[in-house]
């Protein structure tokens, strides 16, 4: 069994919540205080294009900008984002995803093209991928 990077996934010192908010109720908030209040001893880094700060944590336009390449990059932005977000982290160098997003292959052919260039981009980078459409990974 291959389990090259699955570690990323299942044990992260560092994580990037992509599409991390402060508003109360949406999935982004929802991560996030999952991860702060939950006793994860790593290094949590929200990514948010319009925001500085979200749950008092400093908030990164986008993955490219984070102060480090970060073990796992937690995906929740709609679904005709993903594939450049995982483009974008493909090129800095996470090799563990989970994506949150549905409208993928689930909602007909245009989900299941993202869907595909998501491959691809998998393939291309040699990343490892939870998701689309899940509800993470509970340890």
């Amino acid at each position: 069994m291959v389990t090259l990077h699955l570690e990323k996934i299942f044990n992260p010192k560092s994580v990037a919540i992509i599409g991390a908010s402060d508003e109360e109720g949406s999935v982004g908030y929802v991560l996030m205080k999952n991860f702060l209040n939950s006793g994860f001893e790593g290094e949590v880094y929200p990514v948010n294009i319009r925001k500085d700060e979200i749950l008092g944590v400093k908030a990164y336009k986008s993955v490219e900008q984070l102060p480090k390449t970060v073990d796992l990059a937690v995906i929740a932005t709609p679904a005709p984002t993903v594939p450049d977000v995982v483009e974008q982290c493909g090129r800095v160098g996470v090799k563990g995803l989970i994506i949150i997003s549905a409208g993928f292959r689930e909602v007909g052919a245009e989900g299941k093209a993202l869907e595909d260039k998501i491959l691809e981009i998998k393939q291309r980078y040699g990343l490892r991928i939870v998701g689309p459409n899940c509800l993470g990974v509970i340890r």
